[in-house]
């Protein structure tokens, strides 16, 4: 016997609302409502449970709301609808209510084929009064509500609360506008991660026009456990895979030395604020535009050493030295008479070159000459100065100069230079600006660095690769034809450089995304996606105020400013972390889109909840007990916040991240051997002539450093005192 339409949604009825908020409403059950299993919703569904979904009738459709919390109240025996209950005592009777939270509406609507759908959307208009009736939703009204929102391209998974309906994602929204992957070890957040990148190239490959996708993932693995979710090259993914020590199908990863910019040097060599920092800076600038190369003749030299004696006379009268506040006149006065002895004349010059070049010399004797008495007074006037200025410009304009020469070159863009250049450009350059006694401690902390065997592979300094050959090779070639998967293996990278090189890696993607947006007729930008394992160690919190940054402060503050300016650019950052609550603030509250799985940790379930409205927090209530593979999907990506199984992934691609298999190695089910001698070998980077000569009391000899110096013994190393700075 059919149902009237009337006598249907009766049907679907399981209580009244007793009481309405913005942010919750509770409702009555009825009596004859479903205690575990309702039966009238076209398939057999469990209810009442947590986080499921009923609707109230509104004018606009229904009202859409997800269960809270469900509790029984004692109270007396209810009057059942349509029955004469005569004869009965009142005695305390188990009601059943539960809370619900407003998500949105669903609207009914007709399609182009005549047939009613459903359509929801976020928010709530109208919101019902006392007394309205609470419904179940039908197989397709639940279907609906999780299988809401445009362009669901890519599917991640089901929802087990609702039917296992299918849980897709539009991937200009997960990665356009950054997704952070939270939740505690073996809960799945990598195989989360290492589906989304599949999941997303799968579809676009059956949904293209062109025979490979056209995408670029750049994973940042600290771990190194992606290899095997894509070791395998197939027609939709071919990995490139970079390490330390590469094997058959890996390349050597390479971060040069001269990719780093001032901030990360200062940071790597602890360079002090007040007198390192400046000097090398300075002397980044000179090396990177070439000037510790050949001169291509006396003259050009010459021109060069003009440029920078004008641009350090003119900094020093920007800053108000050397009057005023200068506190070190003397310094000053050593410094242009060590500037004189490298104005030499030659033969090669021109007569007018050699006019200027004395009329400088001479004005640098006068100076001179007047604080050379028994007492003299080393302070200058403002005129003395000016007049110095001149004769210097005169001078390196009758060598060629011109005002465009003044303008130094950037000290962080990236030209090609080597270790030693640097070091003669520093020591140059601190001659040049007296401060020689300084920069010891920097210089021995320099060489050491190229001198680490451990090093030498990532800096290349054999200078094989070219800028456009790295960006080639680890953002991709164009239309991605060597592949849309770059993998970076930071496994056996020394933690003395590991948040440089992250650090670097990321901000060179960033920053070639700038310029390909900045050259590109249209403006466009060109899709990427930064999926930045660990996040909570490059990623963390640093104090601000602290005047010199270490490495760790640098890498967070590269990956800040790729969350607040990479969606411009392209530019989409996937975090992956199991302390949510040390990550960066800004880097998070940057993240529009969370997948968070199984969370225990108080504060980091603490700032989960602040992620979400007040009226959903309930929904995360659920962290401590997820199950592996589940999550919970909310923010931009997720029309609603909604919990859903992740599909699964064959073993051979999931990332090399399973637990431990401590019982069957102790019972012998599986074998382990091990042979600590070729361990040893390999980690102390030894070759068996090298382990026989150890063995036979050889090789003890220090190992020279650049420059004759060696580490093991320094003797007398000059030490900073920024004090007499």
């Amino acid at each position: 016997m059919s149902l009237s339409p009337l006598e249907y949604v009766e049907s679907l009825r399981i209580g009244t609302v007793e009481f309405v908020s913005p942010d919750e409403i509770r409702v009555m059950l009825d009596i004859e409502a479903p205690d575990s299993v309702a039966l009238n919703t076209g398939t057999p569904r469990p209810f009442p449970r947590v986080n499921s979904y009923v609707l109230i009738p509104s004018d606009e459709g229904y009202m859409v709301g997800q269960v809270e919390w469900l509790t029984i109240e004692r109270s007396a025996y209810p009057k059942r609808r349509g029955m004469q209950d005569f004869g009965l005592v009142d005695l305390p009777y188990p009601l059943r209510k539960m809370s619900l939270n407003p998500l949105g509406t669903l609207r009914k609507i007709i399609d182009i084929e005549g047939e009613e759908n459903y359509r929801f959307r976020r928010g709530v208009d109208a919101f019902p009064s006392v007394g309205d009736s609470v419904l179940l939703p039908t197989q397709q009204q639940l279907r609906s509500i999780v299988e809401s929102g445009d362009n669901r391209r890519v599917k991640i998974g089901t929802s087990p609360l609702a039917g296992n309906a299918d849980v897709c994602v539009d991937p200009d929204r997960i990665f356009g506008r950054h997704l952070a992957v939270l939740g505690n070890t073996g809960s799945g957040k990598s195989c989360s991660v290492a589906g989304l990148i599949r999941w997303s190239l799968e579809a676009a490959k059956r949904n293209g026009k062109i025979p490979t996708p056209n995408a670029r993932f750049i994973v940042l693995d600290p771990n190194g456990e992606y290899k095997r979710a894509f070791g395998k090259v197939t027609d939709v993914i071919k990995p490139r895979l970079f390490k330390v020590e590469p094997q058959d199908g890996e390349e050597p990863l390479k971060v040069p030395l001269w990719f780093l910019n001032s901030a990360e040097w200062c940071s790597f060599t602890q360079a002090s604020g007040k007198t390192q920092r400046p000097t090398l800076i300075y002397a980044l600038r000179a090396v990177r535009d070439g000037q510790t190369k050949a001169p291509q003749s006396t003259s050009h030299d010459m021109r060069r050493f003009l440029r920078t004696i004008v641009s350090t006379l003119q900094a020093e009268k920007f800053l108000g030295s050397p009057w005023g506040s200068f506190p070190k006149p003397k310094a000053f006065f050593e410094k242009i008479n060590k500037w004189k002895s490298g104005l030499v004349t030659s033969h090669s010059f021109t007569p007018n070159e050699q006019a200027a070049l004395n009329n400088l010399t001479d004005k640098i004797d006068y100076l001179v000459k007047a604080r050379s008495g028994p007492h003299p007074n080393y302070d200058f006037t403002r005129q003395e100065i000016d007049e110095l200025i001149e004769k210097s410009c005169e001078a390196h304009s009758a060598f060629g100069g011109s005002d465009s020469d003044m303008l130094p070159i950037d000290a962080d863009t990236p030209r090609e230079f080597s270790g030693e250049s640097l070091l003669r450009s520093i020591e140059a350059s601190a001659e040049m600006l007296n401060v020689t006694e300084y920069v010891e401690t920097m210089l021995i902390r320099i060489r050491t660095m190229l001198a680490d065997t451990r090093m030498q592979s990532i800096i290349n300094e054999d200078g094989k690769i070219t800028l456009d050959q790295w960006l080639n090779d680890y953002i991709g070639a164009d239309k991605a034809g060597n592949g849309s998967l770059t993998i970076i293996d930071l496994s056996l990278v020394p933690s003395e450089i590991i948040h440089i090189v992250t650090a670097v890696t990321a901000r060179m993607v960033f920053e070639a995304l700038q310029r390909y947006r900045k050259l590109d007729d249209k403006h466009e930008v060109l899709p990427t996606v930064l999926v930045m394992e660990e996040a909570h160690t490059f990623i963390k919190r640093y104090k601000e105020d602290a005047e010199n940054q270490d490495a760790a402060s640098v890498c967070c503050q590269v990956f800040e400013r790729i969350a607040r300016e990479g969606r411009k650019f392209g530019l989409g950052l996937v975090l992956s972390s199991q302390r949510p609550s040390e990550l960066s603030t800004t880097v998070l509250s940057q993240c529009n889109t969370f997948l968070i799985h199984r969370i225990s940790n108080d504060r980091d379930q603490d700032l989960v909840h602040r992620f979400v409205p007040d009226n959903l927090k309930g929904l995360l209530r659920d962290l401590p007990s997820l199950p592996s593979q589940n999550a919970i999907l909310l923010g931009w990506a997720s029309e609603l916040p909604i919990l859903v199984r992740m599909n699964d992934l064959p073993e051979e691609q999931r990332p090399q991240s399973d637990d431990p298999d401590f019982w069957n190695v102790w019972t012998g089910e599986e074998t382990r051997d091990v042979d600590w001698k070729q361990i040893a070998d390999d980690w102390q980077a030894r070759t068996d002539e090298g382990a026989k000569s150890k063995s036979n009391g050889e090789g003890t000899a220090k190992v020279p450093l650049l420059d004759g110096m060696d580490v093991s013994e320094p003797e007398n190393v000059p030490g900073e005192d920024d004090s007499t700075d």
